[in-house]
């Protein structure tokens, strides 16, 4: 499996500066705009400090395109940011995906996917 090097940046590590795309998704450039949009809500949801620590899903009957997100782990502080870690599962065109990340947002702010890899296999 393989993604774009922009798909492994921060949301504001990649320039746009016309000559490099930017793709929608931290996650998979398969994701549009939209599907970021609702993955991201469920992303936030699921990595909330005060919530169940239970998986989120999300999808868009548009694209076709869903998914999920289970925080692992406490959340913990770097660099006056919180950050916890997560597991996503897509469900993809091109079959199921299986990614492990990390996300960080600062007090009061949104979170950032600050990195993300594809999932160990269990077993």
């Amino acid at each position: 499996m393989s993604f774009p090097i922009a798909s492994l940046l921060p949301d504001d590590a990649v320039a746009s500066t016309g000559s490099v795309k930017r793709a929608a998704s931290p996650l998979s450039p398969e994701l549009g705009e939209e599907d970021w949009r609702r993955a991201k809500a469920a992303l936030t949801v699921a990595l909330d400090p005060q919530g169940s620590g239970a998986a989120v899903s999300w999808d868009n009957p548009e694209s076709g395109l869903k998914g999920g997100f289970t925080p692992t782990g406490k959340p913990f502080v770097k660099a006056d940011t919180i950050c916890r870690g997560f597991r996503a599962e897509l469900a993809a065109k091109d079959g199921p995906v299986a990614l492990q990340g990390i996300a960080c947002r600062p007090s009061g702010g949104e979170w950032s996917v600050t990195g993300v890899k594809p999932a160990k296999k269990a077993g």
